[in-house]
C-alpha cells in the first residue's frame, strides 16, 4: 500500500490512561481512541474462541472536514499469526467528520488464543481532496484472566 507524504502532521501517540488496554494516537489532528472489552459470552474457549468488541472514537480537532474511505487492521494472536483485514468505510458507512465533531462506532474480533493485538489506520480524504492515512495505535485484546 502506498502513502502519500504525511506533510505538517503531529506524531501519532499512544496513550493508555483511560483503559488499561485501550489506546489513542494523534494524526494531524484527528484524534482515534479505541477501548475493547472481552465478550465471554460470545467465546467458547474450551473450542479456541475468543471474541472481543472495540470502540473506536473518531474525533476530528483539524480545520478541514475529512471523510473516513476505507480501513486497514492488523490483528495479532498470541502466536504471532498476522491477519490483515481491509474493506472499505467502517460498519457499512464513510463518514464525514466535520472539524470539532465526533464519530463513535463498535465492531467486534474474533481471536484463536486468549491473547492479542491489533493496530491499523484509516483512510481518509480531507475537504480539500488530501488522502492521508490516520493511526490506529495497538491495543491488546485479552480474556480477564490471561493477564495475571
Amino acid at each position: 500500500m502506498s502513502t502519500p507524504p504525511d506533510h505538517g502532521s503531529s506524531p501519532a501517540r499512544s496513550d493508555h490512561a483511560g483503559n488499561e488496554h485501550g489506546s489513542v494516537a494523534v494524526t494531524r489532528d484527528i484524534r482515534v481512541q479505541v477501548r475493547p472489552r472481552y465478550l465471554p459470552e460470545r467465546s467458547a474457549p474450551d473450542r479456541g474462541l475468543w471474541v472481543h468488541a472495540y470502540e473506536v472514537t473518531i474525533r476530528n480537532d483539524s480545520d478541514v472536514a475529512i471523510q473516513l474511505m476505507s480501513r486497514h487492521w492488523i490483528i495479532t494472536d498470541a502466536r504471532g499469526v498476522q491477519e490483515h483485514v481491509r474493506g472499505p468505510g467502517v460498519v457499512g458507512q464513510q463518514p464525514i467528520i466535520r472539524p470539532g465533531e465526533t464519530y463513535t462506532y463498535t465492531s467486534g474480533c474474533p481471536l484463536r488464543t486468549a491473547l492479542g493485538s491489533m493496530h491499523g489506520s484509516y483512510q481518509v480524504v480531507d475537504a480539500e481532496g488530501e488522502h492521508f492515512d490516520v493511526e490506529i495505535a495497538p491495543f491488546t485484546l485479552a480474556e480477564p484472566y490471561a493477564l495475571n
